[in-house]
């Protein structure tokens, strides 16, 4: 278990390395930095959140991996898990299909984003997203999972251009929001 204090960055050899991660405590992101120096979320991930080489942007030299809190990591070395010793116990099959089912989990995450992120109109993003949250849940009153600055750098938009684009829903009578919280009116 690695311990990480807020800005510091996480893990920073896992581009070189065949590692699973999770996250214990604590809040971090998956950051893409541009040529242009600009920061673009990849991924926020909260506790119990799993990342890794092969299942996570990290592989890429421009990624790093930011401890936005103080930040408690649980790293398991991929190699060293699946050896054949660890495959006669029963309680490891059950770490490996707990394993398995979070992975499933996390690439259904990604699939969500990248359905957002192939609309071209913020507003189509921004309903994409509403939606997605809407079938979690199945009420119309949606808690954001994260901040509003957050939530333009998760569909990748710009935050004041976002912003008009929510002031429109509103003003649409799509959507009524109160802080963090957003009530779908077409549903």
């Amino acid at each position: 278990m690695y311990k990480y204090n807020k800005n510091e960055e996480i893990l920073p050899t896992i581009k070189h390395e065949n590692i699973i991660a999770i996250i214990l405590s604590g809040y971090a992101q998956i950051l893409y930095i541009e040529y242009t120096g600009n920061e673009i979320v990849m991924e926020n991930l909260y506790k119990n959140s799993l990342f890794g080489t092969n299942i996570s942007a990290t592989n890429d030299d421009n990624c790093q991996i930011i401890a936005i809190d103080p930040t408690e990591v649980l790293v398991i070395d991929y190699n060293k898990l699946l050896n054949e010793q660890n495959l006669k116990y029963s309680y490891f099959n059950i770490f490996l299909q707990n394993l398995f089912n979070i992975t499933s989990i996390k690439l259904k995450e990604r699939n969500e984003r990248v359905k957002i992120l192939e609309k071209k109109q913020i507003r189509d993003k921004l309903l994409e997203f509403f939606e997605i949250e809407y079938k979690k849940t199945l009420s119309k009153s949606i808690l954001l999972p994260f901040s509003l600055k957050d939530l333009a750098d998760y569909i990748a938009v710009n935050r004041s251009a976002m912003f008009r684009e929510l002031k429109h829903l509103k003003d649409d009578k799509i959507i009524e929001m109160k802080n963090r919280r957003i009530i779908l009116l077409y549903k």
